[in-house]
């Protein structure tokens, strides 16, 4: 299958990036964009993120061959139905949500006549808006595909040269068994960051502001994990909740370990668990999944 017109459904970071990325690696692709707000669509039309922006969302597919939808995922069966009187019969319909089983679920119901593949590129940044965008974002990152179980191995195929033509990595994956895999590798952390910055800012008061004033590496890095789009974070925990419970309580019985090890000092319980994490770390840089530069390769 061929792919010479894309339509993007939301504009935001994602949204963005693909279009840019398209338009870059793909210039005889004709990119289509749309999002539901007004305001969005106008600064992408300031921005010339796409061959032409759609103020409808119906007008937005109608010569599409494929379909990107990159809203939160609690918004994935709205936009599906709203686009769907305008949507060809071959038109293969994806989406870049953070969880999968669920909107695989909810776009087959929207769409029952429609190529369905969902899909999560792994990549983002704490920025969000049209304007937040780059078109190497995907550069080396995995894309991980879920097709269901009767899904066209033409369609598959398609949508996957499709992300590395973008620079990614491609992976398919049980939609069920991604959700377990992020909710470790992302879900997770994200909700570590967002408690700990709250647990800061109730402490403010007590320690007269100096949480903030001498935030620490450690501390700043959680701020720009908390930084993300509370909307799709939102969005992310209610759609994969059992896999973040299921993680969160193994998280909660190894923090139990620690504390108590802080506590009766045991000194080589700490040192071991620490050994072994940093070694988890260095293979994330070995798969150039991050920078080995000091300080994450950041500029002062």
């Amino acid at each position: 299958m061929a792919i010479a017109n894309v339509t993007i459904v939301g504009l935001g970071l994602i949204g963005s990036s693909i279009a840019r990325a398209v338009g870059e690696r793909l210039p005889l692709v004709t990119v289509t964009g749309h999002d539901a707000s007004a305001d969005v669509r106008e600064q992408a039309r300031a921005l010339g993120l796409c061959d032409r922006i759609a103020d409808d969302a119906a007008d937005a597919v109608a010569a599409a061959d494929l379909v990107i939808l990159a809203v939160p995922v609690g918004r994935m069966a709205d936009a599906a139905r709203v686009m769907a009187p305008g949507l060809k019969a071959d038109a293969i319909i994806s989406d870049v949500g953070s969880s999968k089983a669920g909107v695989a679920d909810a776009l087959a119901k929207a769409l029952p006549d429609h190529i369905v593949i969902p899909a999560h590129p792994v990549a983002g940044t704490e920025n969000s808006g049209p304007a937040a965008g780059f078109a190497t974002l995907f550069e080396g990152r995995w894309c991980i595909v879920t097709p269901g179980a009767d899904a066209s191995a033409d369609a598959v195929a398609t949508l996957g040269g499709f992300w590395e033509a973008l620079g990614a990595k491609v992976e398919t994956m049980d939609p069920v068994h991604h959700d377990m895999v992020l909710a470790v590798t992302s879900h997770l952390p994200h909700l570590i960051a967002y408690t700990i910055v709250g647990t800061a800012s109730e402490l403010e008061e007590v320690t007269e502001s100096e949480v903030i004033k001498y935030s620490a590496g450690g501390f700043r890095d959680f701020t720009r994990i908390a930084a993300s789009d509370p909307v799709m974070w939102r969005d992310v925990f209610l759609a994969n909740k059992d896999a973040v419970l299921a993680t969160l309580q193994r998280f909660n019985e190894d923090l139990t370990v620690l504390q108590q090890a802080i506590r009766r000092g045991d000194a080589d319980k700490l040192e071991d668990w620490f050994t072994r994490t940093r070694a988890i770390r260095r293979s994330i840089i070995a798969e150039g999944q991050d920078d080995a530069a000091p300080d994450f390769g950041r500029k002062h």
